[in-house]
């Protein structure tokens, strides 16, 4: 084995995040654990319409793409998600409901991928950084920014040392009047990677294809995603992360210590 060769092939600067997808988790199988927080498309949500036109929604956990994430990479995903969710209302009554913030269900990785009902369908305040008390999370201004930040300062509370990966909105074709907003959020995810340690962002707005007229064809059912469209959505997210421990060996390289009593003392 030339391991010179190989270690060139996983860390090549021109390699840009989506340019070879995983078949089997890649590198995303040392995370063990992870928690998906999200709204429908999170939560392999089916969209179906009856005789009269009507519109009906399922949250179908088992096609979510953290499930096809799951059997892909042979770990343990968490789906802390539900069809409509935004951050305030994951933050102020769901989370609690649920008991998301029980030590027992800590992870060693988080994904968190909020924002369409939000920002697009709720039209909320964006905010930014300055919206966050770092003191206690409890202070934060109540803006998205402000909400999306105390889920991470709450999960941070639980599990100091886990990895955090802010999702960005994939571009589509017909959403034209909405790209101000998309990029407004794209940019706050990579003020949160900044601001938050142990973070970083799966950018599916820059990496992702465009989810235009073709994608929709064979990927959608009607105004969200099909099975195979979870399926290739967890295949980007196993890759993307495979992409971002491959060019950050450093920062994982103590992830199995993660959530565990055992400490690694640098000398």
């Amino acid at each position: 084995m030339n391991i010179k060769e190989y270690m060139e092939n996983l860390t090549n600067p021109e390699e840009k995040p989506l340019d070879v997808l995983c078949e089997d988790g890649g590198l995303c199988g040392i995370l063990r654990t992870v928690g998906c927080i999200g709204d429908s498309l999170s939560s392999g949500e089916f969209e179906t319409l009856d005789r009269e036109g009507g519109h009906h929604y399922y949250d179908v956990f088992d096609y979510s793409w953290g499930q096809f994430m799951a059997r892909m990479a042979g770990i343990t995903v968490y789906n802390f998600s539900r069809g409509g969710m935004n951050a305030k209302q994951y933050m102020e009554t769901f989370a609690n409901e649920k008991d998301f913030w029980n030590p027992e269900k800590k992870c060693k990785a988080y994904i968190i991928a909020l924002g369409v009902n939000d920002i697009l369908n709720n039209h909320d305040e964006i905010g930014s950084l300055e919206d966050i008390c770092a003191e206690d999370y409890r202070r934060n201004r109540p803006t998205f920014a402000g909400y999306y930040a105390m889920i991470v300062q709450r999960l941070k509370m639980i599990a100091p040392d886990a990895k955090f990966f802010f999702m960005t909105m994939p571009e589509e074709h017909n959403r034209q009047p909405l790209q101000a907003l998309k990029d407004a959020h794209s940019a706050l995810m990579y003020d949160f990677a900044s601001y938050f340690s142990n973070a970083y962002v799966i950018d599916l707005r820059k990496y992702a294809p465009v989810y235009d007229e073709s994608f929709k064809e064979k990927f959608y059912l009607n105004g969200h995603l099909n099975a195979c469209g979870y399926a290739l959505t967890a295949k980007m997210v196993v890759s993307y992360i495979d992409h971002i421990i491959r060019h950050h060996f450093e920062d994982f390289k103590e992830i199995g210590l993660v959530n565990t009593p055992w400490k690694n003392c640098k000398g």
